[in-house]
């Protein structure tokens, strides 16, 4: 067979868009890692910035004060230090396994990259959306608080995590098609 240099532009082109998703997952969880290590760094080289945060939702004090509601509260120092400790570890465990989801889109190992890419972006999407924007934002009353509100923030945690995991989830085509 012969080659020309038509068919080895047309192959060129035909890998270029095998590897495009797959260069686009590692790039986006590359991001999304850099973002949780950055935040997870900033909690503890800042600790008692978030620290006071995390008192002020659980402690239920900058919110409307409904009775209804305030059985809810947490005024524990010792538990409200001990949930931000959680935090920051979870951070943590979410910012490695992103890093070594990237480490393997790197390497081309899809499959793994796929997988564990998907179990970072899950932890990420679980501490923001269940953890903050569900029960800090809800269950104790967050979004009343003018001072102590992190709800948008955790929003665009959250939604950018959740575009990352629909690209990581996009069929791979291999270069063989």
């Amino acid at each position: 067979m012969v080659t020309t240099s038509t068919t080895r532009t047309a192959d060129a082109g035909a890998a270029a868009v095998s590897r495009g998703p797959a260069l686009a997952a590692g790039v986006l969880t590359a991001t999304v890692a850099l973002y949780m290590t950055l935040v997870a760094v900033g909690n503890l080289t800042d600790f008692g910035t978030n620290q006071q945060f995390v008192r002020h939702v659980l402690a239920m004090d900058t919110t409307f004060r409904d009775e209804d509601l305030m059985g809810r509260a947490v005024t524990s120092t010792a538990l409200q230090d001990a949930a931000y400790v959680a935090i920051i570890v979870w951070e943590w465990v979410a910012a490695l396994v992103l890093v070594a989801g990237t480490w393997l889109w790197a390497r081309r190992d899809h499959g793994r990259a796929r997988r564990v890419s998907t179990y970072g972006l899950l932890m990420v999407m679980l501490l923001f959306g269940a953890g903050f924007i569900a029960i800090g934002g809800e269950w104790f009353a967050m979004w009343q608080s003018k001072t102590w509100n992190g709800l948008e923030a955790a929003t665009r945690a959250f939604l950018l995590s959740g575009v990352v995991l629909l690209i990581v989830q996009l069929p791979q085509r291999s270069s063989a098609n």
